[in-house]
């Protein structure tokens, strides 16, 4: 049964499958209000049968500013406001850094950077006379550490990091909480067909390719449907962490890439501060 009190209202991109459907799912089952979106509206068709007037489904391809703005919009005046704003629409370009064409890594950064950002900013005018709300964005461990031949894919979730660490320090004053959800790895759709794009191969990274792959296929994944109690206790908190590591995974794969740069820093540090003079 719904907490009328306690509810909150969510603006979820991305909701059609993967984390998306998942916590869309799982915030409706808690009595929380959802605006689900997707590329293809009929792709979200079981969540409006199963959930009625908590769920208000719409189309939105978060490469078109337009259209992101109008479903927030749409959103907001359904529902009377937007309690958190969650960013999870993106997917992975598979290729090496010599393979992947311009428009290849151009067509990534729309979806994954871009679309981000037009979401953000068509929501904050609206978070703001509101007097507050949560933006979350579905990040990475590859946000501070990277992998070979999806090189591209990490260097997105750097760039999303960045940006939102910058908004979390603009909004702040307005009330306006940020926090990024950095997931390792997990069984969802996101390794599949329809969440990976492939550059144009060459053949001299086969062999290299095939060695990456054949380790991928024996990495332990986390559960999807494990997440969703985690992620409530980061949005009810009354102080939200800028970033939140989901999984166990995270924490030593970072705290030794962070002390490899440390000790990297340090050797080279006396070269480092030779090139430091004080201009005139």
């Amino acid at each position: 049964m719904e907490n009328k009190l306690n509810s909150k209202v969510w603006f979820i991109t991305g909701a059609s499958r993967g984390f998306g459907r998942v916590w869309a799912e799982a915030a409706l089952e808690r009595g929380d209000k959802v605006a689900a979106t997707a590329r293809k509206a009929d792709s979200l068709a079981g969540l409006k049968e199963k959930y009625g007037e908590n769920v208000l489904t719409l189309e939105l391809d978060v490469t078109k500013p337009g259209q992101a703005k109008t479903a927030i919009n749409q959103a907001h005046a359904h529902f009377g406001r937007l309690d958190i704003v969650l960013n999870n629409a993106g997917y992975s370009l598979v290729g090496t850094i010599e393979e992947a064409s311009a428009e290849d890594v151009k067509a990534m950064y729309e979806t994954n950077i871009f679309g981000a950002i037009a979401v953000i900013q068509a929501a904050l005018p609206l978070l703001r006379e509101q007097g507050g709300g949560h933006i979350l964005g579905t990040s990475s461990n590859l946000g501070h550490v990277t992998l070979p031949v999806i090189g591209y894919y990490c260097s997105s979730k750097w760039a999303f990091e960045a940006i939102h660490e910058s908004l979390a320090a603009e909004v702040k004053d307005f009330g306006i909480n940020v926090t990024i959800i950095e997931p390792g790895a997990y069984a969802t759709e996101f390794g599949s067909q329809d969440s990976l794009k492939f550059a144009a191969g060459m053949e001299i990274y086969s062999d290299f390719k095939n060695q990456f792959f054949g380790r991928l296929k024996d990495m332990e994944r986390g559960d999807p449907n494990a997440t969703p109690q985690a992620l409530f206790q980061v949005v009810d908190a009354e102080n939200p962490p800028l970033r939140f590591n989901l999984g166990s995974q995270n924490l030593p794969w970072v705290r030794a890439a962070y002390a490899d740069r440390l000790a990297l820093w340090e050797k080279w540090d006396a070269v480092s501060s030779s090139a430091q003079k004080v201009a005139e």
